[in-house]
């Protein structure tokens, strides 16, 4: 599982000109790709270091723009967007190739379960539509983005 992370003031994600999703303030952005080898532990774990991960601003440091504290020790909220194409290849030729990232049946319910955890952690999540041609707006804040591998 793979996910970019970014510390943002503001993101939203539309499908067919509707937003589905969007932060209700500061918080992460999180673009998650999945592979063929991961499972239910694996979503969990990806979870568990997305929620802990010290990049956002503690409430009493607005300036900080090191990042001290997680989303679950603020409570900052998470949009989370399914993102196959991070596990695109490009090492040969100009098309990329889509053969690592998990087929759609594999990876949604992986994706739910990625959101649920986050949830089970006591996290605010928003979520994209699976599959779908999505719009994402976000205003970075830092800039600060991650790229996580599990």
């Amino acid at each position: 599982m793979r996910a970019v992370v970014t510390r943002v003031v503001s993101a939203s994600v539309a499908v067919d000109g509707a937003v589905v999703g969007e932060l209700p303030g500061p918080g992460l952005l999180v673009l998650l790709g999945v592979t063929h080898t991961d499972d239910a532990a694996t979503a969990v774990r990806m979870a568990s270091r997305i929620a802990g991960l010290r990049i956002l601003r503690a409430p009493d440091d607005p300036d900080g723009a090191r990042g001290e504290v997680g989303a679950v020790d603020i409570g900052a909220p998470v949009l989370v967007v399914s993102q196959f194409t991070l596990y695109g290849d490009t090492r040969k030729g100009r098309r990329p190739s889509w053969s690592a990232a998990a087929p759609g049946d594999v990876a949604e319910p992986l994706v739910k379960a990625l959101v649920e955890a986050l949830r089970a952690a006591g996290l605010t999540v928003a979520t994209g539509v699976f599959g779908a041609m999505m719009a994402v707006t976000s205003v970075n804040d830092g800039p600060f983005t991650l790229v996580l591998d599990v």
